[in-house]
């Protein structure tokens, strides 16, 4: 699995022209999930995010995790994180998980992740746009196998 951790001031997603999901501060991540990818890896991958700690104490010094900041989460899935360019100028995306594989892991990312923090979604498999301001620029990946 891999996940583009964003840290932002906000965030929104539109479907068909219309804003469905927005935050203020916190994280936009876009999620990519492999054919190799399962609940365990995804239990990982919600304490990474859980525990990360990427927002800046009093002394200007990345310490804080979101809770500390009660900040939002923003969930975009994106099958184009897996995207192979190794001798193509087109991605191919053999790597990436097919949706009736990927979007139950999805929903359990997203729904371990509200346990914890207000979090909002993107439409899996929609055409969206992510308009976001990044903070910083803070963008953070993580890869878990």
């Amino acid at each position: 699995m891999r996940v583009v951790v964003q840290r932002v001031k906000e965030a929104f997603v539109k479907v068909d022209q219309k804003i469905i999901s927005s935050i203020d501060k916190g994280y936009l991540l876009y999620i990519g999930i492999t054919s190799t990818d399962n609940e365990e890896i995804v239990d990982k991958v919600t304490q990474k995010i859980k525990n990360l700690r990427i927002f800046e104490d009093e002394n200007e010094k990345m310490n804080l995790n979101l809770s500390a900041v009660e900040g939002s989460i923003l969930v975009v899935s994106q099958f184009t994180l897996y995207g192979d360019t190794k001798g193509n100028n087109r991605p191919s995306f053999i790597n990436a998980a097919r949706p009736e594989q990927a979007e139950p892991l999805y929903q359990l990312l997203v729904n371990n992740l509200k346990k914890d923090f207000d979090v909002k979604t993107g439409v899996f498999q929609a055409h969206m746009e992510i308009s976001s301001i990044n903070d910083g620029p803070v963008t953070i990946i993580i890869e878990i196998d």
